[in-house]
């Protein structure tokens, strides 16, 4: 499945090329009644201390009891006020509040456990998107927002919570606050106080204790003004300021628990009009049920509000398994050669070990098998289970086993197995038996690979993917869709060489709604991307690309690739990409350079006139001190001819799903750029074994683009070598 965002006045194509649920091709068993008898259902057994934790009572000073809850903007806190709290690291929280003249749809997210990030909509019911009806219609006003926590001191037996935070800090800056929180349970209440600036200390009831440091803290800069997406630094910890807080209070009866604040807002500047306030005072309570909750609340001394809240933890989520039970190990190895029947340990190699077998190799004292996993995304699963399949089969004398792992083509990884070692863990013969230190993920041998030919298909193959794009935010419509699917398919020429297309069909969409295809903003940059609505409502069937492929491993750890045709809805030309990746290496580097035309909207096959060279460095990184993190960096020249970077940020959850963000800084000024200001945007990856009963190693990529325009914008090649190589130092899978 594919998914896209598109922002208010356009919509990034990077949305619709880089959103697919990549679908993995599925191959058919041929022994299922086996595979039927020896499945089993993995469970993953409660651990003791778990348990002998769960019936400890906390002490006093540790978090509540109940945990924390959502405000009205999304993210930990009262009702209109921010805490220090956090919540579990993982934890993402779907939020939708009503308080008259707002409605809020917003996301939280623990990224770390000293992290929270919040992304929201807002619905302002007393302003019209726009004041022409021919634009938006009646559509109320709608807004973006990004709101970022950070904790600064962990409670202690004496020591409150303590936490910064930043609100609606890039953008309009409807809300736009910074604030510094102090959190501190007692028994079942939960005491917090604040001093906010910007819209939570608009009501000045204090003097701005930076006002001691410096004057320049005195006064708040004007208000939002240029054309957003920045990040207003200058009026940080600015202007007037305001004390706030509140209590939270857990009842006898566990689901319920009440709230109670002191705001340091006075209403009269916000952007559904001045609001009348009788009272400082709110008070709300909150009902929880299973992973959701419900909140009622009263602000303002004259208003209701509600919400509802649904909760997982990203790191937790999982999914019953049916899939063959790992092979026991024998007391005793065989004396003779039982892996003599190829075709019989193909078999059990798939069906046990989802590993398809090209070719394997029996010498003194060693066993090689070369090919593909196809469905086991943990690396370290996937290894036991082939392990414990050959331990059973092969002769006593063998005292190694080598998989050569392959990505297509190319040999990525060779695991070489010391098989006394493995048996022993294998079978729990020691007190903390690890499989994992049995092995080690290395460079194929030069030697090991020369030993057989491995089979290469040529020939025809086909695939198929579901795509879903979506847009928020527009002025025809809130919510847009476009659905359907990609068929790819291809010709394999020989061991490196291929060609390869892939059409859009589309089946539903609403796209009709769009009443404009450009924008009209005057730009001396070219329309690189910003005509991406032509290309997308153009035909219920295009053609997404056409191209000649080929693709080789150069040196030891060096990748290579050429390609050259219709290479993507945007843009067809001839570029090429290299690759230094060595094996379970935290740092990668490449390049790549692109020559471009750009394809015509009217018809699949012409061209415009526009032509650009473009082409970056590519670096990627994952931080030992940030555990499960990625970051890329590209440095280069975009399509539209501007110059600058690319950083983009990933975090990994145990459960596989990922959650990134980007930002691309060019040499093109705000102004030039025009709405937003720069391009950036935010992503989640998710692996569909996550929602399938049995393993898969397909995932899928569900974007947020806030607003994107023509600065800043990368050829969307049709083929990454960092993805081809993955499984040398993998990250998603």
């Amino acid at each position: 499945m594919k998914s896209m965002n598109i922002s208010k006045k356009t919509f990034s194509l990077a949305t619709a090329l880089s959103c697919s649920l990549f679908i993995v091709n599925s191959y058919a068993q041929s022994d299922s009644e086996s595979d039927a008898q020896n499945s089993s259902v993995t469970i993953k057994p409660v651990q003791f201390a778990t348990l002998q934790q769960s019936v400890i009572k906390p002490r006093s000073w540790q978090q509540p009891k109940a945990g924390v809850s959502q405000m009205a903007h999304g993210g930990v806190g009262l009702i209109q006020t921010p805490t220090a709290r956090m919540t579990p690291a993982g934890d993402i929280s779907v939020n939708y509040t009503d308080n008259e003249e707002y409605r809020f749809w917003s996301v939280s997210l623990q990224l770390f456990d000293w992290m929270e990030s919040t992304v929201r909509y807002t619905d302002v019911r007393t302003r019209l998107y726009s004041q022409s009806p021919g634009f938006s219609g009646d559509q109320t006003l709608k807004d973006k927002g990004i709101d970022v926590k950070f904790r600064l001191w962990q409670e202690s037996s004496y020591l409150p919570q303590v936490s910064v935070g930043f609100r609606d800090f890039g953008g309009t800056g409807f809300f736009e606050s910074e604030f510094l929180a102090f959190s501190k349970a007692w028994y079942d209440l939960d005491f917090h106080l604040g001093i906010g600036w910007g819209y939570l200390g608009s009501a000045g009831n204090i003097s701005n204790p930076l006002c001691e440091i410096s004057d320049g803290f005195c006064q708040r800069p004007g208000g939002f003004s240029g054309v957003g997406g920045k990040i207003d630094y200058q009026r940080f910890f600015k202007g007037p300021a305001s004390v706030y807080g509140g209590v939270e209070y857990q009842t006898p009866w566990q689901p319920l628990r009440f709230k109670l604040e002191y705001e340091g807002n006075d209403y009269s500047r916000d952007r559904a009009g001045e609001l009348i306030q009788d009272s400082r005072w709110n008070i709300g309570a909150v009902y929880q049920w299973r992973d959701f909750s419900f909140d009622v609340n009263y602000q303002r001394g004259n208003t209701f509000g509600f919400g509802a809240h649904y909760k997982l933890n990203l790191h937790n989520a999982t999914q019953i398994k049916i899939k063959p039970a790992m092979r026991p190990t024998a007391q005793h190895m065989p004396e003779i050669n039982n892996i003599s029947d190829n075709n019989a340990l193909y078999k059990a190699l798939f069906s046990e070990a989802g590993f398809m077998l090209q070719n394997s190799r029996l010498t003194d004292d060693e066993f090689i098998i070369y090919g593909q996993q196809l469905y086991y995304r943990d690396d370290a699963e996937a290894t036991e289970r082939i392990g414990r399949v050959l331990v059973s089969e092969i002769p006593s004398h063998i005292k190694r086993i080598r998989v050569v792992e392959y990505s297509g083509n190319l040999a990525m990884v060779e695991k070489v197995i010391e098989v006394e070692s493995f048996i022993t863990a294998a079978r729990y013969d020691v007190l903390q038996p690890d499989v994992r230190s049995t092995y080690v993920r290395q460079n194929p041998d030069a030697d090991v690979l020369a030993m057989v030919d491995i089979p290469y298909s040529t020939g025809f193959y086909t695939s198929m993917e579901a795509f879903w794009i979506q847009t928020f935010g527009n002025p025809e419509a809130f919510y847009m869709y476009q659905g359907g699917v990609f068929l790819g398919g291809g010709y394999r020429l020989g061991e490196n060489y291929s060609i390869n297309a892939t059409a859009k069909v589309t089946l539903l969409e609403n796209f009709d709604k769009f009443n404009f295809k450009v924008d009209a903003q005057n730009t001396d940059v070219p329309r690189v991307r910003t005509y991406i609505r032509e290309y997308v409502t153009r035909s219920r069937v295009s053609m997404e690309n056409l191209f000649l492929h080929w693709q080789d491993q150069l040196s030891t750890n060096v990748f290579g690739q050429v390609y050259g045709g219709y290479l993507e809805t945007m843009y067809g030309g001839v570029g090429g990409e290299m690759l230094y990746r060595p094996v379970d290496s935290n740092f990668a580097i490449g390049f790549d350079v692109n020559y471009v035309q750009q394809r015509s909207y009217e018809n699949d096959f012409d061209f415009f006139d526009y032509k650009a060279f473009t082409g970056f460095v590519n670096l990627y990184w994952k931080p030992e001190i940030l555990p499960n993190t990625q970051f890329t960096f590209n440095v280069g020249q975009y399509l539209a001819k501007d110059k600058g970077f690319t950083i983009d940020a990933a975090k990994r959850f145990d459960s596989g799903i990922i959650v990134g963000a980007y930002a691309a800084i060019t040499n093109l000024s705000a102004e030039q750029y025009g709405e937003g200001s720069f391009t950036k945007g935010f992503y989640v990856s998710i692996p569909f074994d996550l929602f399938s009963l049995k393993p898969s190693k397909g995932r899928g990529r569900l974007p947020w683009v806030p607003i994107a325009r023509d600065g800043g914008q990368m050829l969307h090649k049709p083929v990454n070598l960092i993805d081809a190589t993955e499984s040398r130092s993998p990250f998603y899978d």
